[in-house]
Order: C-alpha cells, then sequence, then structure tokens
C-alpha cells in the first residue's frame, strides 16, 4: 500500500481519537446561549422558523468546536506540562499540529458559510467571537494570561453569542443586548471557576490568570459575585418587563448552587471538587434554561390566543 495512503489513514484515525474526547459537554452546554437568543427573539414564531433554528445550531456548533480546538492548538505547550490534561492533548492520540491546525481553520470556514444563510449581521456576529477567542488563545495575543482582560473577553463573548441567536428572529436593540449582559455574566463567573478548577497547572506553566494573580480564593468568591449579579440583573428584567415576570422564579434557584458552592470552598478548592461544582451548577442551569423556554413559548401562546 502508497506509504501516503497509510499516513492519511493514520492522521483520520489519530484526529477521530482526538475528536472523540474533545470537550463535547461544554460544546453542548455553548449551544444554549444563542438558542435562547433565538427563543426570547422570536415574537410570533412560525414553522418556517424551525429552518432558521436548525442553520443557527449548526453553525454554532461548527464555530464553538473551532473555538475549542484552537484553544487546544494554540495552548499545547501549556496543556502537555499540566498532569490533568497531559493525556488528553492531540498529540498525545497521534494527530499532529498541522492536522489539527487546518481542521481548526476549515471548521471557522464552514460555519461561517452556515451563517452566511441567515444574513450579514449573523456573519459579523460570528467573526467577532472567532476573533475573540483568537485573542484569547493565540500566543501572539494570550489574552488568557491577562487578569481582568480575559474576563472582559468572556464577558463581551458571552453578549455576542447571545446575540448571534438574537439576530435570528429580530433587529439588534437594547432589549437583546441587555437581556444577553444576564447570560454573558452567567458565562463570565463560570469562566472564573474554571480558572480556579486549573490553577495548579496554570501557575506551574506560569500562566497569569486571575485566580494566579489574585489567588484562587478571591477568584472563586470573586466568580459568586458575578453569578450573584446575574440573578440581580434578571429580576431587574423581569420587573421592567423587558422579559416575562414569571421568569423571576427562576432566580429561587439561586441559594442551591449558593449552598454547593460554600459546600465546594469547606471541602477545598481542588480540581475534582470545583470539577463536581461546575457539572452540578451546569446541571441547574440547563434546567433554569429549559424554564425559559417554556415561559416564553407560554407567553407567545397567550399572547396569539388574544
Amino acid at each position: 500500500m502508497n506509504s501516503s495512503v497509510i499516513h492519511d489513514s493514520e492522521t483520520r484515525a489519530s484526529a477521530a481519537r482526538y475528536f472523540s474526547r474533545l470537550r463535547v459537554q461544554d460544546i453542548l452546554v455553548l449551544q444554549g446561549p444563542p438558542l435562547l437568543g433565538a427563543a426570547f427573539a422570536m415574537m410570533h414564531p412560525h414553522a418556517r422558523d424551525i429552518d432558521s433554528i436548525i442553520v443557527l445550531l449548526a453553525g454554532n456548533l461548527f464555530l464553538m468546536t473551532h473555538v475549542f480546538m484552537i484553544n487546544d492548538w494554540a495552548g499545547l505547550a501549556a496543556d502537555l506540562a499540566d498532569p490533568k490534561k497531559a493525556a488528553g492533548v492531540f498529540t498525545a492520540r497521534g494527530a499532529g499540529t498541522r492536522e489539527i491546525g487546518g481542521i481548526t481553520a476549515a471548521l471557522l470556514v464552514v460555519s461561517l458559510l452556515i451563517f452566511s444563510c441567515l444574513g450579514a449581521v449573523t456573519v459579523g456576529l460570528a467573526l467577532a467571537i472567532a476573533a475573540l477567542s483568537a485573542f484569547y488563545s493565540l500566543p501572539q495575543f494570550h489574552w488568557k494570561a491577562r487578569p481582568l482582560l480575559n474576563s472582559a473577553t468572556h464577558l463581551c463573548g458571552g453578549v455576542l453569542h447571545f446575540l448571534l441567536g438574537y439576530c435570528v428572529g429580530h433587529a439588534l436593540d437594547r432589549r437583546g443586548l441587555v437581556t444577553g449582559m444576564y447570560f454573558a455574566l452567567v458565562f463570565a463567573a463560570g469562566h472564573l471557576t474554571q480558572e480556579v478548577r486549573d490553577y495548579a497547572g496554570d501557575a506551574t506553566n506560569a500562566i497569569r490568570t486571575n485566580a494566579v494573580a489574585f489567588g484562587p480564593r478571591r477568584t472563586f468568591i470573586a466568580s459568586l459575585i458575578l453569578f450573584a449579579s446575574a440573578q440581580v440583573l434578571f429580576l431587574a428584567l423581569a420587573f421592567e418587563n423587558i422579559v416575562p415576570r414569571g421568569l423571576a422564579a427562576v432566580v429561587l434557584l439561586f441559594p442551591i448552587q449558593i449552598y454547593w458552592s460554600l459546600q465546594t470552598l469547606r471541602e477545598g478548592l481542588t480540581y475534582e471538587n470545583v470539577s463536581r461544582l461546575q457539572a452540578q451548577y451546569r446541571v441547574l442551569y440547563a434546567f433554569i434554561g429549559m424554564c425559559i423556554v417554556a415561559v416564553l413559548l407560554v407567553a407567545r401562546v397567550h399572547a396569539i390566543a388574544l
């Protein structure tokens, strides 16, 4: 058999092994913000909107995979030096940097082609998200290692990600922006929690995240403050009728997260404990997302009936 054919086959097999361990859970979680953005935007949903939602989720799936892959590709050296991550890097599964870099670039191109079916605004928002991802991950910029700036990046990215779905059903406006801020605060808070989880590895690699610069305990408390700020903002949006008032009830679930967080703080901010906390509150926010969609659907049906 031709050696080039064998090499191509091995490359495909290596890439498949890498994709099988890619952060699938994170990618799936990040389908939520644009989907919720579309749910808030579509005041009078029709059956034809299903096609737009499918296109939106397909484009976002490729875009988020690109975001995580560029982070893996750019952070290869640091991940190899981190005992918690070394076994999971793509080179450990036989994939080369050139192949993964090529796939990463191709994913972005495919996502933009898909988003082009939804219009220029959607493509522009997707490009902005990809640009923030590049600034955050690529060594030429490495915003990941710049305290506060890295959190600002996630805050901006969270708003853009929500608006990516919102613009499918509505023109960009103040309502979309302020509603997107809720999801952005949750996103930025979650990233601070992740920095606490990865503190040991980042400190070893001299990556100056917020947790390394200010300490894991202070960063963990800061993440809780951002999570709490998101709840306060959501209450304000409900009382101002920017979102349906019935949605204010989801804030009553926040004490559950506080309990889990304080438990984690007492037991120690280890990689395992913080990972458990992340799994817990992701389930909670998935439930909140489903509640939001359900309330929005009921509100839309009620408005049509009237």
